[in-house]
């Protein structure tokens, strides 16, 4: 009998719309950084390098730049306008900015961003929003430094600049070199999680249609989920045997509004032949979800479409055919665990914090009695201007003193979990533009696909009560 314990938290299952897993006949799932994640930092060094190889073939002087995997992190966006990367809040308001690899100081990001509201729609923007990310962000970074340098031979603006590391890292990915790195030695690039293929196996078990759409090469998909799989599974299954469908260069986002036509692989050499609908247990390049819907004879909620990418997998399913959708957050377990060692930090300053409200809030009725007094007017207070104007010196002075013990707290605070970007989902104390997206997009958010292992397919999820600004704050009392 499986042991009933609730997992750790950086183990659960977020939820932001209510969802009951019992009424979930399809789970579809993406697989590169979902059913399969890699170790990030060789991952996206391996692009990076790709990309710049690209550079020096051109005559660009970058031999000497080197991937650094703390430089951005997924959540952040790209100003091509002003080749800075910032982190912004839910609102779209910049709380961090870098320019390049160097911190924008205060007044040089107020400057810049105090009337500027960051719009993912405009073209301006570039969303830092997976994990494949990170190596173009780090690049392009590296690169504004330069530019600024005059260090490029090339005639360039920051939009541009941004062209270029896009295009060369695109190649990287179209060539195949990469991936076929990658599928030649797994063992350096996937870390294997035996959870994940239980749970899958617990899912199709209870009844659900589990269908893999990925935009990776149908060879590559076949080795990398055989790699990650069956070592795994029972005697005598395959990962084949997990999916209803298997579904390579879907071309997601396109592949949700598309009628994109299907190809079934029809051997082990990947021969294609065209194809009108899906069979059960077939092998497709292409096609569209109209397809799926109308292979698995469901549609809308029914379904739930599973991936970390949160425009081309988790907004436009959602968007488009009402799927309901759950994205894979791998950095979220690193934040929680960072949050919770933080714990006995944090619940001094929200004291230290507290203590502060209630001294500004003495301090301004203080103010105001003093400021009465010498206007005249208001109810009498009963005191002098000398007695009022040494109150207000002296709670001056002692708020003074608390924000002395509340700076260090503060600092690192904002350094939790990343010493430039803070929380995955935090801009500050406020929300990310990461976690507003997520919540606008996402009916449930989780580390790794392995979580419902233990949440189990008829797992009811709740979503929490929220939180509004008027609530009362427990821990002020």
């Amino acid at each position: 009998m499986t042991n009933a314990v609730p997992p750790p938290h950086r183990r659960g299952i977020f939820c932001n719309r209510t969802l009951n897993m019992r009424s979930i006949q399809a789970i579809g799932y993406d697989m590169d950084y979902t059913l399969i994640h890699y170790h990030v930092d060789e991952w996206e060094r391996r692009a990076y390098t790709y990309a710049k190889q690209k550079m020096q073939q051109r005559g660009w002087p970058v031999a000497d730049l080197e991937f650094d995997p703390a430089l951005v992190v997924r959540g952040l966006v790209i100003d091509t306008d002003l080749g800075n990367v910032v982190k912004a809040n839910r609102f779209g308001y910049v709380k961090q900015a870098f320019h390049g690899t160097r911190p924008l100081a205060f007044e040089d990001q107020r400057r810049l961003y105090a009337r500027e509201i960051i719009d993912l729609a405009t073209p301006r923007f570039v969303f830092l929003n997976t994990l494949f990310s990170l190596s173009e962000g780090c690049l392009y970074s590296q690169l504004v430094d330069r530019l600024d340098a005059r260090g490029l031979p090339e005639v360039l603006g920051y939009g541009d600049l941004y062209s270029e590391v896009k295009h060369g890292l695109d190649e990287a990915h179209l060539e195949g070199i990469l991936k076929a790195e990658i599928a030649a030695a797994p063992d350096r690039f996937v870390e294997l999680d035996a959870d994940t293929p239980l749970a899958l196996l617990d899912q199709q078990q209870a009844g659900k249609r589990l269908l893999l759409i990925t935009n990776s090469e149908w060879e590559y998909t076949d080795v990398m989920m055989a790699y990650a799989f069956d070592r795994f599974l029972p005697d005598g299954k395959t990962w084949r045997d997990l999916f209803d469908l298997v579904i390579a260069q879907a071309r997601k986002p396109d592949f949700f509004s598309s009628r994109s036509p299907a190809f079934e692989v029809i051997d082990e050499e990947g021969r294609l032949r065209p194809v009108r609908q899906f069979e059960t247990g077939g092998a497709y390049v292409g096609g569209n979800a109209q397809m799926v819907e109308q292979h698995v004879a469901l549609t809308g909620d029914e379904i739930l479409f599973v991936g970390d990418h949160l425009f081309a997998d988790v907004h436009v399913s959602k968007d488009i055919l009402r799927w309901r959708t759950a994205l894979v957050l791998r950095e979220l377990e690193d934040d929680l665990a960072a949050e919770a060692e933080f714990a006995g930090r944090r619940a001094e300053l929200d004291g230290l914090m507290a203590e502060k409200e209630a001294l500004e809030f003495t301090l301004s009725n203080t103010r105001l009695s003093l400021q009465r007094l010498r206007k005249g007017y208001g109810p009498p207070v009963g005191k002098t201007k000398r007695e009022i104007g040494s109150r207000v010196t002296s709670l001056r002075k002692t708020l003074e003193s608390l924000d002395r013990r509340i700076a260090p707290l503060a600092g690192a605070a904002s350094g939790v979990s990343h010493p430039h970007w803070g929380m995955l989902m935090r801009a500050g104390n406020e929300e990310s533009l990461l976690a507003r997206q997520v919540e606008r997009y996402a009916d449930i958010y989780l580390s790794r696909v392995a979580n419902f292992l233990d949440h189990t397919p008829f797992v009811y999820l709740r979503s929490p009560r929220g939180t509004l600004a008027h609530d009362v704050d427990t821990r002020h009392g």
